[in-house]
């Protein structure tokens, strides 16, 4: 493939799977709150992951994301240059960062709120004025079955950076669950072409459940998500535009979780799912697994 494929996830407990081990991918994504350094159970968690990321030798993308304490508010600019720089100041080996996480997601009252393209594209701004050097992907936007409000976001970030002066992403961030869980590509296809450049796939996985909208009977989700898991490594490998694809997630979680893209499940036992990613990656060494049911 002309693509790197990694694993996205928030538990450091994934790196001592030998499931996990087999793979050797050498890239990995971790969501961060963007005030992580003032919280110390956030800053915590970043420490431990990213760490055990870097024990194992693992290439590290931070994409930040709203805070955790106070979820529905967003930070001024300058409150979210100043945490985000002493966050950056912290991990000096990390080198790579998203500015915002799927920030076209919209508000979900009483959970969290996401920026508007304006205020995205400052966040952006200030991310490379303090992390010189690194590499920082542009907007990280997600899909949807219509995709018409998140071409008009693309669009607003765009003038926005424009309006500001501000060197353009060369490189951009997408989220394909609406599309490829329909076994389609259109959505992306049009995404990419608005997005230009060269676009990281940087959350993108087979659902399992999301909520009531993917039903799982007897099995049928995990079976669906390994089939979408086929279908997506072969659309971006048809896409030179695609250059990194990060698998959303490792641990599907307990029953009560409204989104279940797991690889493996809440006992860390391999699906259908890791197969598909594991013969994507090194073939004959999976033959051998035997997948949990659940």
């Amino acid at each position: 493939a002309g693509y790197l494929t990694g694993i996205g996830d928030e538990q450091a407990g994934m790196f001592r799977n030998p499931l996990w081990q087999q793979l050797h991918t050498k890239i990995v994504r971790y969501i961060a709150p963007y005030d992580a350094v003032a919280h110390l159970t956030s800053l915590n968690n970043a420490i431990t992951f990213i760490q055990a990321a870097e024990a194992a030798h693992e290439q590290v993308l931070v994409a930040f994301y709203h805070s955790e304490v106070m979820p529905t508010k967003l930070p001024s600019v300058a409150t979210y240059k100043r945490d985000v720089q002493k966050f950056v100041r912290l991990f000096p080996r990390v080198r790579q960062y998203q500015s915002w996480d799927e920030a076209n997601r919209g508000n979900v009252p009483f959970a969290f709120s996401s920026p508007s393209a304006s205020a995205a594209a400052q966040y952006y701004q200030a991310l490379i004025r303090v992390c010189k050097g690194c590499t920082a992907i542009g907007l990280d936007v997600l899909d949807a079955a219509n995709i018409g409000p998140t071409l008009t976001y693309i669009s607003e970030f765009k003038r926005e950076i424009g309006r500001l002066e501000t060197v353009m992403p060369k490189i951009w961030g997408l989220h394909n669950y609406s599309d490829i869980n329909r076994l389609e590509s259109w959505r992306t296809s049009a995404l990419l072409k608005a997005l230009g450049g060269q676009v990281w796939l940087t959350e993108t996985g087979g659902l399992v459940k999301f909520g009531g909208a993917y039903p799982n009977r007897n099995g049928s989700g995990l079976t669906r998500a390994a089939r979408v898991l086929k279908f997506m490594f072969a659309m971006a490998g048809s896409r030179s535009q695609v250059k990194r694809l990060y698998v959303y997630n490792w641990n599907g979680g307990t029953t009560a979780t409204r989104f279940d893209a797991g690889l493996t499940n809440f006992h860390e036992q391999p699906r259908a799912g890791y197969v598909v990613v594991c013969r994507q990656l090194h073939a004959a060494k999976c033959n051998n697994v035997r997948v949990a049911r659940n």
